[in-house]
C-alpha cells in the first residue's frame, strides 16, 4: 500500500510512525509519502526513516490512501490543491478534530474528481504538540470514529477498518457530521474550556503540596495548542455554546446551596451527580470513601 501524509505533527506523525511499523514487523513493502509545512519537520522524518519521500503533485497520484491532518480549513485547501491528482479508486480520509465544515467541503471535492472521502477522528493524543511527541502506539486500542456520506454502506465500513488497521485502533464507530460535533462539544471541547478556565483562578499559582490527582485530572488538557482550538471552538461554536450554557446552568446551583446555606440541596446535588456517573459507565457499586 501506498500512503499520503498530509501535516506530520501529533497525530500526523504518529500515523505515519505506526504504518512504518507495521510495514516493518510485517514484511510488507509500504510507502509512505509525507507533506509539512516546515520543512525542517519534512527532513526530520525523511531522515529518521519514517517517511519515504515528500507528498506532492507527483506521488499523490500513487497514494491509495491519504490521511489529512492539518488544522480543519488548512485541510479544505490542501485537499482542493491535489483533488486533480487524486486516483479515483483512493481514499482520502481526514483527521481534524469537527467533521461537518470538513465533511461538506470534501463530500463536494470527492463528487467533483471522482475519489473517495470519509471524514475521520482518532480520539487519541496528548496535550503536547509536534511531531517530536509522536509515536507509533499512539493510536493503540483507542477508538476510530468515521463519518462515511452513507452510513449504510457496509463494503465502505469494512474496507475503511482494513486501510486502517496498521494504525492499531481498538473499536471503530460510524457517525454523521452534526451528531459528531454534537458530542465533541461535550466530551472534548467543553472539558479544555472547564480546564483552561479553572488554572485561571489565583489560587492555583499556590497549589504545590496540597494538589494531587484531581488537580492533575482536571487541568491536564489546560495546556493546549491555542490556535488550533480557536478554530476547532468557533467551528462547532453552536454546540459548544450549548454545553458551556449547561454546566454554567449546573455550576450555579452548587453555588447557590453554598450561599443559601443549604445542606439538603447541596447533598442532593451531589447525589444526582453521583447517579449520573454511575448510570453514563454502567456502574453500581458506590465508592464508600474518598480521598482525594
Amino acid at each position: 500500500m501506498t500512503i499520503g501524509i498530509v501535516g506530520l505533527g501529533l497525530i500526523g506523525g504518529s500515523m505515519a510512525k505506526a504504518y512504518r511499523e507495521y510495514s516493518n514487523e510485517s514484511g510488507l513493502n509500504f510507502k509512505i509519502y509525507g507533506y509539512n509545512r516546515s520543512e525542517a519537520t519534512l527532513n526530520e522524518a525523511i531522515a529518521d526513516g519514517t517517511i519515504t519521500a515528500r507528498l506532492d503533485e507527483s506521488t499523490v497520484p500513487l497514494c491509495d490512501l491519504i490521511l489529512v491532518g492539518l488544522y480543519p480549513e488548512s485541510s479544505i485547501e490542501y485537499v482542493k490543491q491535489i483533488s486533480p491528482y487524486i486516483r479515483r479508486d483512493a481514499f482520502v480520509i481526514d483527521l481534524c478534530g469537527t467533521k461537518e465544515l470538513i465533511c461538506n467541503a470534501c463530500f463536494a471535492l470527492a463528487d467533483e474528481y471522482g475519489y473517495t472521502f470519509v471524514g475521520g477522528h482518532p480520539m487519541a493524543g496528548t496535550h503536547k504538540s509536534g511531531y517530536k511527541y509522536s509515536r507509533p502506539d499512539m493510536f493503540h486500542g483507542a477508538p476510530m470514529v468515521f463519518v462515511p456520506r452513507d452510513l449504510g454502506d457496509i463494503p465502505l465500513r469494512v474496507k475503511l477498518t482494513q486501510l486502517l488497521s496498521p494504525a492499531g485502533f481498538g473499536m471503530y464507530s460510524f457517525t454523521t457530521a452534526i451528531e459528531h460535533d454534537r458530542m465533541i462539544a461535550f466530551t472534548s471541547q467543553l472539558a479544555h474550556v472547564v480546564s483552561n478556565a479553572y488554572v485561571k483562578s489565583p489560587t492555583a499559582k499556590n497549589h504545590k503540596g496540597f494538589s494531587a490527582g484531581s488537580y492533575k485530572d482536571l487541568t491536564r488538557v489546560a495546556w493546549l495548542n491555542e490556535t488550533m482550538w480557536t478554530e476547532l471552538f468557533f467551528e462547532n461554536k453552536n454546540a459548544l455554546t450549548y454545553e458551556i450554557d449547561q454546566i454554567i446552568s449546573s455550576l450555579s446551583e452548587y453555588r447557590d446551596a453554598l450561599t443559601e446555606n443549604d445542606r439538603e440541596k447541596m447533598k442532593n446535588l451531589l447525589r444526582d451527580g453521583r447517579v449520573a456517573k454511575e448510570e453514563i459507565d454502567g456502574k453500581s457499586e458506590r465508592t464508600n470513601q474518598i480521598t482525594d
